[in-house]
Parts: structure tokens; C-alpha cells; sequence
């Protein structure tokens, strides 16, 4: 069963005015599909204009997000966390898995194995910001993978 909600969210807040939005959807292969065909809409719906040169970005970014939730834990729900503003969007997808972490490109080595690896570093060059929250007080229960696409710095095409 997916579920769409309107509501605040564990990512780092959009601007004032954004449009929030939020998706839970079950840990399943097609979740990846979902989050972008989600996330995609969003953007092509939404009243703050000029955010039409951001969906390939946003596609591409929530896609190696949630497949990542879905490929390396356990969690039951995946969560995506969207804030529309008027040039930039923020995406942040949470799951139940704390003890998984994921680690920026450069304490990998910057290396990229063959069959993998590259999703965060994807999301590294295209966004214009990206990072981890442990979502939780006292022992982190969950965590959220974030990104920023637009804004100053972002990538926003014609």
C-alpha cells in the first residue's frame, strides 16, 4: 500500500513558502520507480515555477536514493520527504535502518567498485547539496538521505 501525506518532514527545511509533501511507500523493487514518478509530478505541478529543469536531476538523485534504502536495509517503509520552493527542491528519503548509514564518496577513496557504488557520488555532482540525519533522541531509530537541487549553486537547465 502506498500513501501520500502533506506534512513536515526530517530533512533540512526548504524556504519559506515550499511545498511539502511526503510519500510512504513499501520497501519493494519498485519503490525506486515510485519515488521518482512522485517526485517528477511534484515538480510539474507545483505553483512555484521555473522547476522544469530540475526533474531529470531529481529523477536521477531520488532514484540512487531509494534504491539504496531498498538494496541495503531491512526497513518495512520508505519515506520520501519533498520541499518544492520557488528555485529549488529538497528530497530527503528516510528509512528504519540506523546501523546503515551511508558513507560520502571521499571516505570511500572516491573509488567506484564495477557492478556499484557510484549512486552517491551521482548525487554528489548533480546536487548542489547532499547528506545524512539521524532522525531519533537518545538511540537513533531512523535516518534520512538528503539532497538540494537548484537555489544558488544548484542545476538548474533550460
Amino acid at each position: 500500500m502506498t500513501s501520500v501525506h502533506t506534512t513536515a518532514h526530517p530533512s533540512p527545511p526548504g524556504p519559506p513558502g515550499s511545498e511539502i509533501s511526503r510519500l510512504t511507500l513499501p520497501n519493494t523493487s519498485g519503490a525506486a520507480k515510485v519515488s521518482r514518478d512522485f517526485v517528477a509530478s511534484l515538480l510539474g505541478v507545483s505553483r512555484c515555477g521555473g522547476l522544469a529543469g530540475l526533474v531529470d536531476d531529481a529523477r536521477l538523485c531520488v532514484t540512487e536514493v531509494v534504491a539504496n534504502a531498498h538494496r541495503h536495509t531491512a526497513t518495512a517503509l520508505i519515506q520520501v520527504h519533498v520541499a518544492v520552493g520557488d528555485e529549488r527542491v529538497t528530497v530527503a528519503v528516510a528509512d528504519d535502518d540506523h546501523w546503515a548509514l551511508p558513507r560520502c564518496p571521499e571516505q570511500r577513496g572516491g573509488s567506484c567498485q564495477p557492478e556499484g557504488g557510484r549512486g552517491l557520488l551521482l548525487v554528489e555532482r548533480v546536487a548542489a547539496a547532499w547528506g545524512t540525519r539521524v532522525l531519533g533522541e537518545g538511540v537513533p531509530y531512523r535516518k534520512a538521505v538528503w539532497f538540494t537541487l537548484g537555489g544558488d549553486g544548484g542545476r538548474v537547465r533550460s
